[in-house]
This record gives C-alpha cells, structure tokens and sequence, in this order.
C-alpha cells in the first residue's frame, strides 16, 4: 500500500504541469471605464498590477467574494488587460485559492465579455472541478461551442476523469478525440497510461503503445516514466529495467532524477535494496546540479523511509541541511518519516529545530508532530504541544481535526466531539462531511440521544455549508430518541426547502433504539 501511496504520488507530480498548467493566450483588451469613455486606457503598468493583485490577494476568506475589488478596480478607470486577468488567475490557483480564481474566470466573461480561447476553457473545467465537483464540470464542457472543445479543453476534461479514476469515461472521451482527429499528443495518452496504472489495467498500457507508434505520437519522457511506473507497479522488475536501459541511452530523459526515482521505488518494493540504493545514490548525483532541489529531495527522504535505513535518512537531511535551506513541506516529511519508523524522539527533534527557526508558523508542521504523538497514544503531549504552538495564534482546523481524528481511532469518543467541534468552528471552507471521523462523531451523539452535542456540531456546520436532508434525518432520530418532539426540526427543514418526503416519514416512524430518560 505504501508503494502504491508513492507511485500515485510520483505520477501526480509528473503530470501536474500537464494536467493544470495550460498555455496562457496573451490577448489583449480594453475594458470599460466610466472615466474613458472616448478611448481606450493605457496599458497598465506591472506596479499596477501588483497593485490590484495585493488587494485581492489580502482577501483570505474563500467565503468572502474577490468581485468588488475587480468592479471598484474599473471604476477607477485603471486599466486592466486580458492577459493580466489570466495571469492573476494563474496566481491565485497557485495559492490554491480556486474559489477567487474561478470568479476571477467568470467576471472575465460574464461581466467584461472577454471571448474565452481554448486554454481559458481548459482552466476553467480545472477550477469547477476542483470547487464544484466532476458533476459540475461535465455540466460545463457539455454546454460549451463545439470549437472550443479541442485539444486543451478536451485534455483538461481527460485528466479530470483520470484524477477520479473514471476509466469508462476517461476512455469514451478518448475515443471521440479519436473520431475528431484531435488525439495527436502524447499529453492524452499519457493521461491514460497514468489512470490505467492507477486502476491496474496494465494490459491496456500496452495497447496505448502500440497505438501511440502507429501513429507516430512521440513517447516523450513523461510517456517513459509512466511506462516505468506501471512495470513497478505490476511488480515486473524485468521489464522495469529494460526501459532503464532504453532511457539510459538517451541524453535528454537519462538526465531526469524521476527515472532513478521510478526504479528505485521498483527496486524497494520487490526487496532488492543493494540495487535500490545504487539507484538512490545516483539520484543524489543528479539532484546536486538541479536548480531546484527540494522536491526530489524529499522523494529522496521516502526512499530511504522507505527501506527503514535512519542513518541514511539522517545523512541526507544534515547534508542538506549545510547546503541549503529546507523548506516547512521537506520539515513536514521528516516527521511523517521517523513516526512512522517509531522515531517518536527524533521526530520530536526535527519538530523543535523547525519551530526554533521558522519565520512563519506553518501549522501543517504542527499537524504533523500531533499526528506523531498520537499515533503513539502520547494525547496529553499532543494536546499541551497544540497550546503552546496556540498562543498568539489561532490554529488551523485541519489541527483540531488531526486530534479528532486519533481520539476517535483510540475510542476516546468525548474527546473527539470536543475537538471536532473546535475545528469546524475554525474551518474557513467546506469540510469533509463524510469523513470516518465526522460520521464516528455523529453516530456516537446519536446513540448518546445527545441532542444538544448533535446541534451544537449542526449549528457550525450550517456557517460553512446548508446541511444536507441526511442530515436533518439524523437529527429527528436523535430527537425522537432524545423523546424530545421534533416540530422545531421539521420547522428547519422547511425552511431549508426539504419537504417531508418518503424517507423522511420512515425516519419519523423510527422507534427509539435506546433507553432514555427525559
């Protein structure tokens, strides 16, 4: 499981340009102003620029909208070009704010009617997945003109049926780009080969291949990195090591630390640790001369955690640690990596070297050494650690949940309603409402007819989104055991526009599971 954790991580981080990073068409445009009626502005300038993209990135809140500072922006009569609005979009998903970034996207069409080019489209399907879902996004492509619906767009919607697995999908879209003549890029099937490895349909791998050299679509070095991926995950080292060979003769793809990454990963997995650590040894070769080092190093850290080696893993980061800075992620690592090798003092170490020096408290660090705590059952550590890092700062949620979330593994059920409801009250988004730790919280206030406990966790619920029929559902069973009446829920639904319907008649038919005294 952990290999295939890695692969699925590996093969992410290869295709992140080309699943999201579309080329930006450059096309300019004038806007509306009502103090240049006559003419068009002048161009803006880049401190302009920089300008509106501090006002809006100062905007934190995803629930709070980036629109009026665009509109306010225009009524100043301050120019603003096509391009720039691409690229503040660019910007803001960057910053994973893809709520601003897809109003960003509309506002540039709806309200400036902008003409959408190919790309646009392509990073528009990205951000209504990724904020409204798959459901939401196909709702999109369908309903977009047939020229749009080329390559980009197309290739965008490809890797959004890949993300979700959605092999059946993923290959009748495929099959369209055929018919139109627009399946010409190794960019789509890759795509493919990607899912295929993470569904485990190893044998339609091979048939892209054979499809990709009739057509004489260039296998590129993603193309060979996957092909690699799906031998290790296939646990066919032979093959794994064949393509090696292949790629090794090549300047351009020989030069890549993900192809010693790929076979190093295939080397740990079968038990082969002698040739795994040759492959390791000439990945920290290669990452010497990159510009950018810390994304293979921390893939250079799961390999050595990997084969449980800390005297290795300790090595590279010290020595990583004279040549360079180590940013918050590659601290976040370490801890994840020595917890899980039972490393509980050394994980500790790293925690207190990093909060010793960071400039910026990362609280995705802090997150890490609690998970660490807990996970060896150390809950009073874990907590006094989370009260100390809180002092002057407000935590984010996913800390609260991390607690949670180990209160719950452990059976220690009040704790985790506790802590659960201290999360939610921070979360600045939706939450996971389907998440194990949620729904365990849930049925334990239920089967405790614990109906204060369950409205109180509704209550902030409703702050960050409506609450679903399920959940009204689950109230009227907690009240009904509670031998509560249920006229003050039911007034709720209503006026959430949820009639009373068969399921909910059933659910208000529901005896009382347990015994209570009100």
């Amino acid at each position: 499981m952990k290999q295939f954790h890695f692969m699925t991580k590996l093969s992410s981080l290869l295709h992140k340009n080309h699943e999201t990073h579309f080329p930006v068409a450059k096309v300019v445009a004038s806007f509306f102003s009502t103090k240049t009626l006559n003419q068009a502005p002048p161009p803006p300038s880049p401190e302009q620029f920089q300008l509106l993209y501090g006002r809006i990135k100062s905007i934190t809140d995803p629930k709070d909208s980036v629109l009026p500072v665009l509109e306010q922006w225009v009524e100043e009569g301050r120019p603003l070009e096509k391009h720039q609005l691409q690229a503040l979009i660019g910007r803001l998903r960057d910053l994973n704010r893809v709520d601003h970034a897809l109003e960003v996207s509309r506002w540039m069409t709806d309200r400036r009617y902008l003409d959408l080019s190919v790309s646009d489209v392509a990073v528009r399907l990205q951000l209504i997945y990724r904020v409204h879902g798959l459901s939401q996004a196909e709702n999109y492509f369908d309903n977009i003109s047939e020229k749009l619906k080329r390559g980009g767009a197309c290739g965008s919607l490809l890797s959004i049926y890949a993300r979700e697995k959605a092999v059946h999908k993923a290959g009748a879209l495929m099959q369209t780009m055929r018919d139109r003549g627009i399946a010409t890029s190794s960019f789509h099937y890759n795509m493919l080969i990607n899912l295929y490895i993470r569904a485990g349909l190893f044998d339609k791998i091979d048939i892209l291949m054979q499809e990709m050299e009739s057509h004489r679509i260039p296998q590129d070095r993603y193309t060979m990195c996957n092909l690699m991926a799906a031998y290790v995950a296939a646990s066919d080292i032979s093959s794994m090591e064949r393509i090696l060979n292949q790629v090794e003769q090549d300047p351009e793809i020989s030069r890549l630390w993900e192809i010693n990454s790929i076979a190093a990963s295939g080397y740990i997995k079968v038990g082969m640790i002698e040739k795994a650590l040759v492959m390791l040894r000439k990945l920290e070769d290669k990452m010497i001369k990159l510009p950018r080092k810390n994304t293979c190093f921390n893939f250079l850290l799961s390999h050595y955690a990997s084969i449980g080696d800390k005297n290795e893993l300790f090595r590279v980061w010290d020595a990583r640690k004279l040549s360079g800075e180590i940013t918050n992620r590659s601290y976040r690592e370490m801890i994840v990596h020595l917890s899980q090798l039972d490393d509980i003092e050394g994980a500790e170490k790293i925690f207190k070297e990093w909060e010793s020096q960071c400039s910026v408290y990362d609280f995705r660090v802090l997150d890490c050494i609690l998970a660490a705590y807990c996970r060896k059952g150390l809950f009073e550590k874990a907590e006094s650690t989370m009260e100390n890092a809180a002092k002057g700062r407000e935590p984010y949620a996913s800390s609260w949940f991390t607690l949670a979330k180990a209160y719950v593994e452990h059976d220690k059920m009040p704790k985790a309603v506790e802590m659960l409801k201290r999360a939610i009250s921070r979360a600045r988004r939706r939450v996971h409402l389907y998440s194990v730790t949620m729904t365990s919280c849930l049925d334990y206030l239920e089967r405790e007819a614990d109906v204060e406990g369950l409205e109180e966790i509704l209550c902030l619920l409703e702050k960050v989104h409506p609450l679903s029929r399920e959940f009204y559902h689950r109230l009227l069973r907690t009240y009904i055991a509670a031998g509560k009446s249920v006229t003050k829920v039911l007034d709720r639904m209503k006026t959430d526009n949820l009639a009373v319907d068969e399921d909910t008649q059933k659910t208000l038919e529901t005896k009382p599971k347990f015994h209570t005294t009100v």
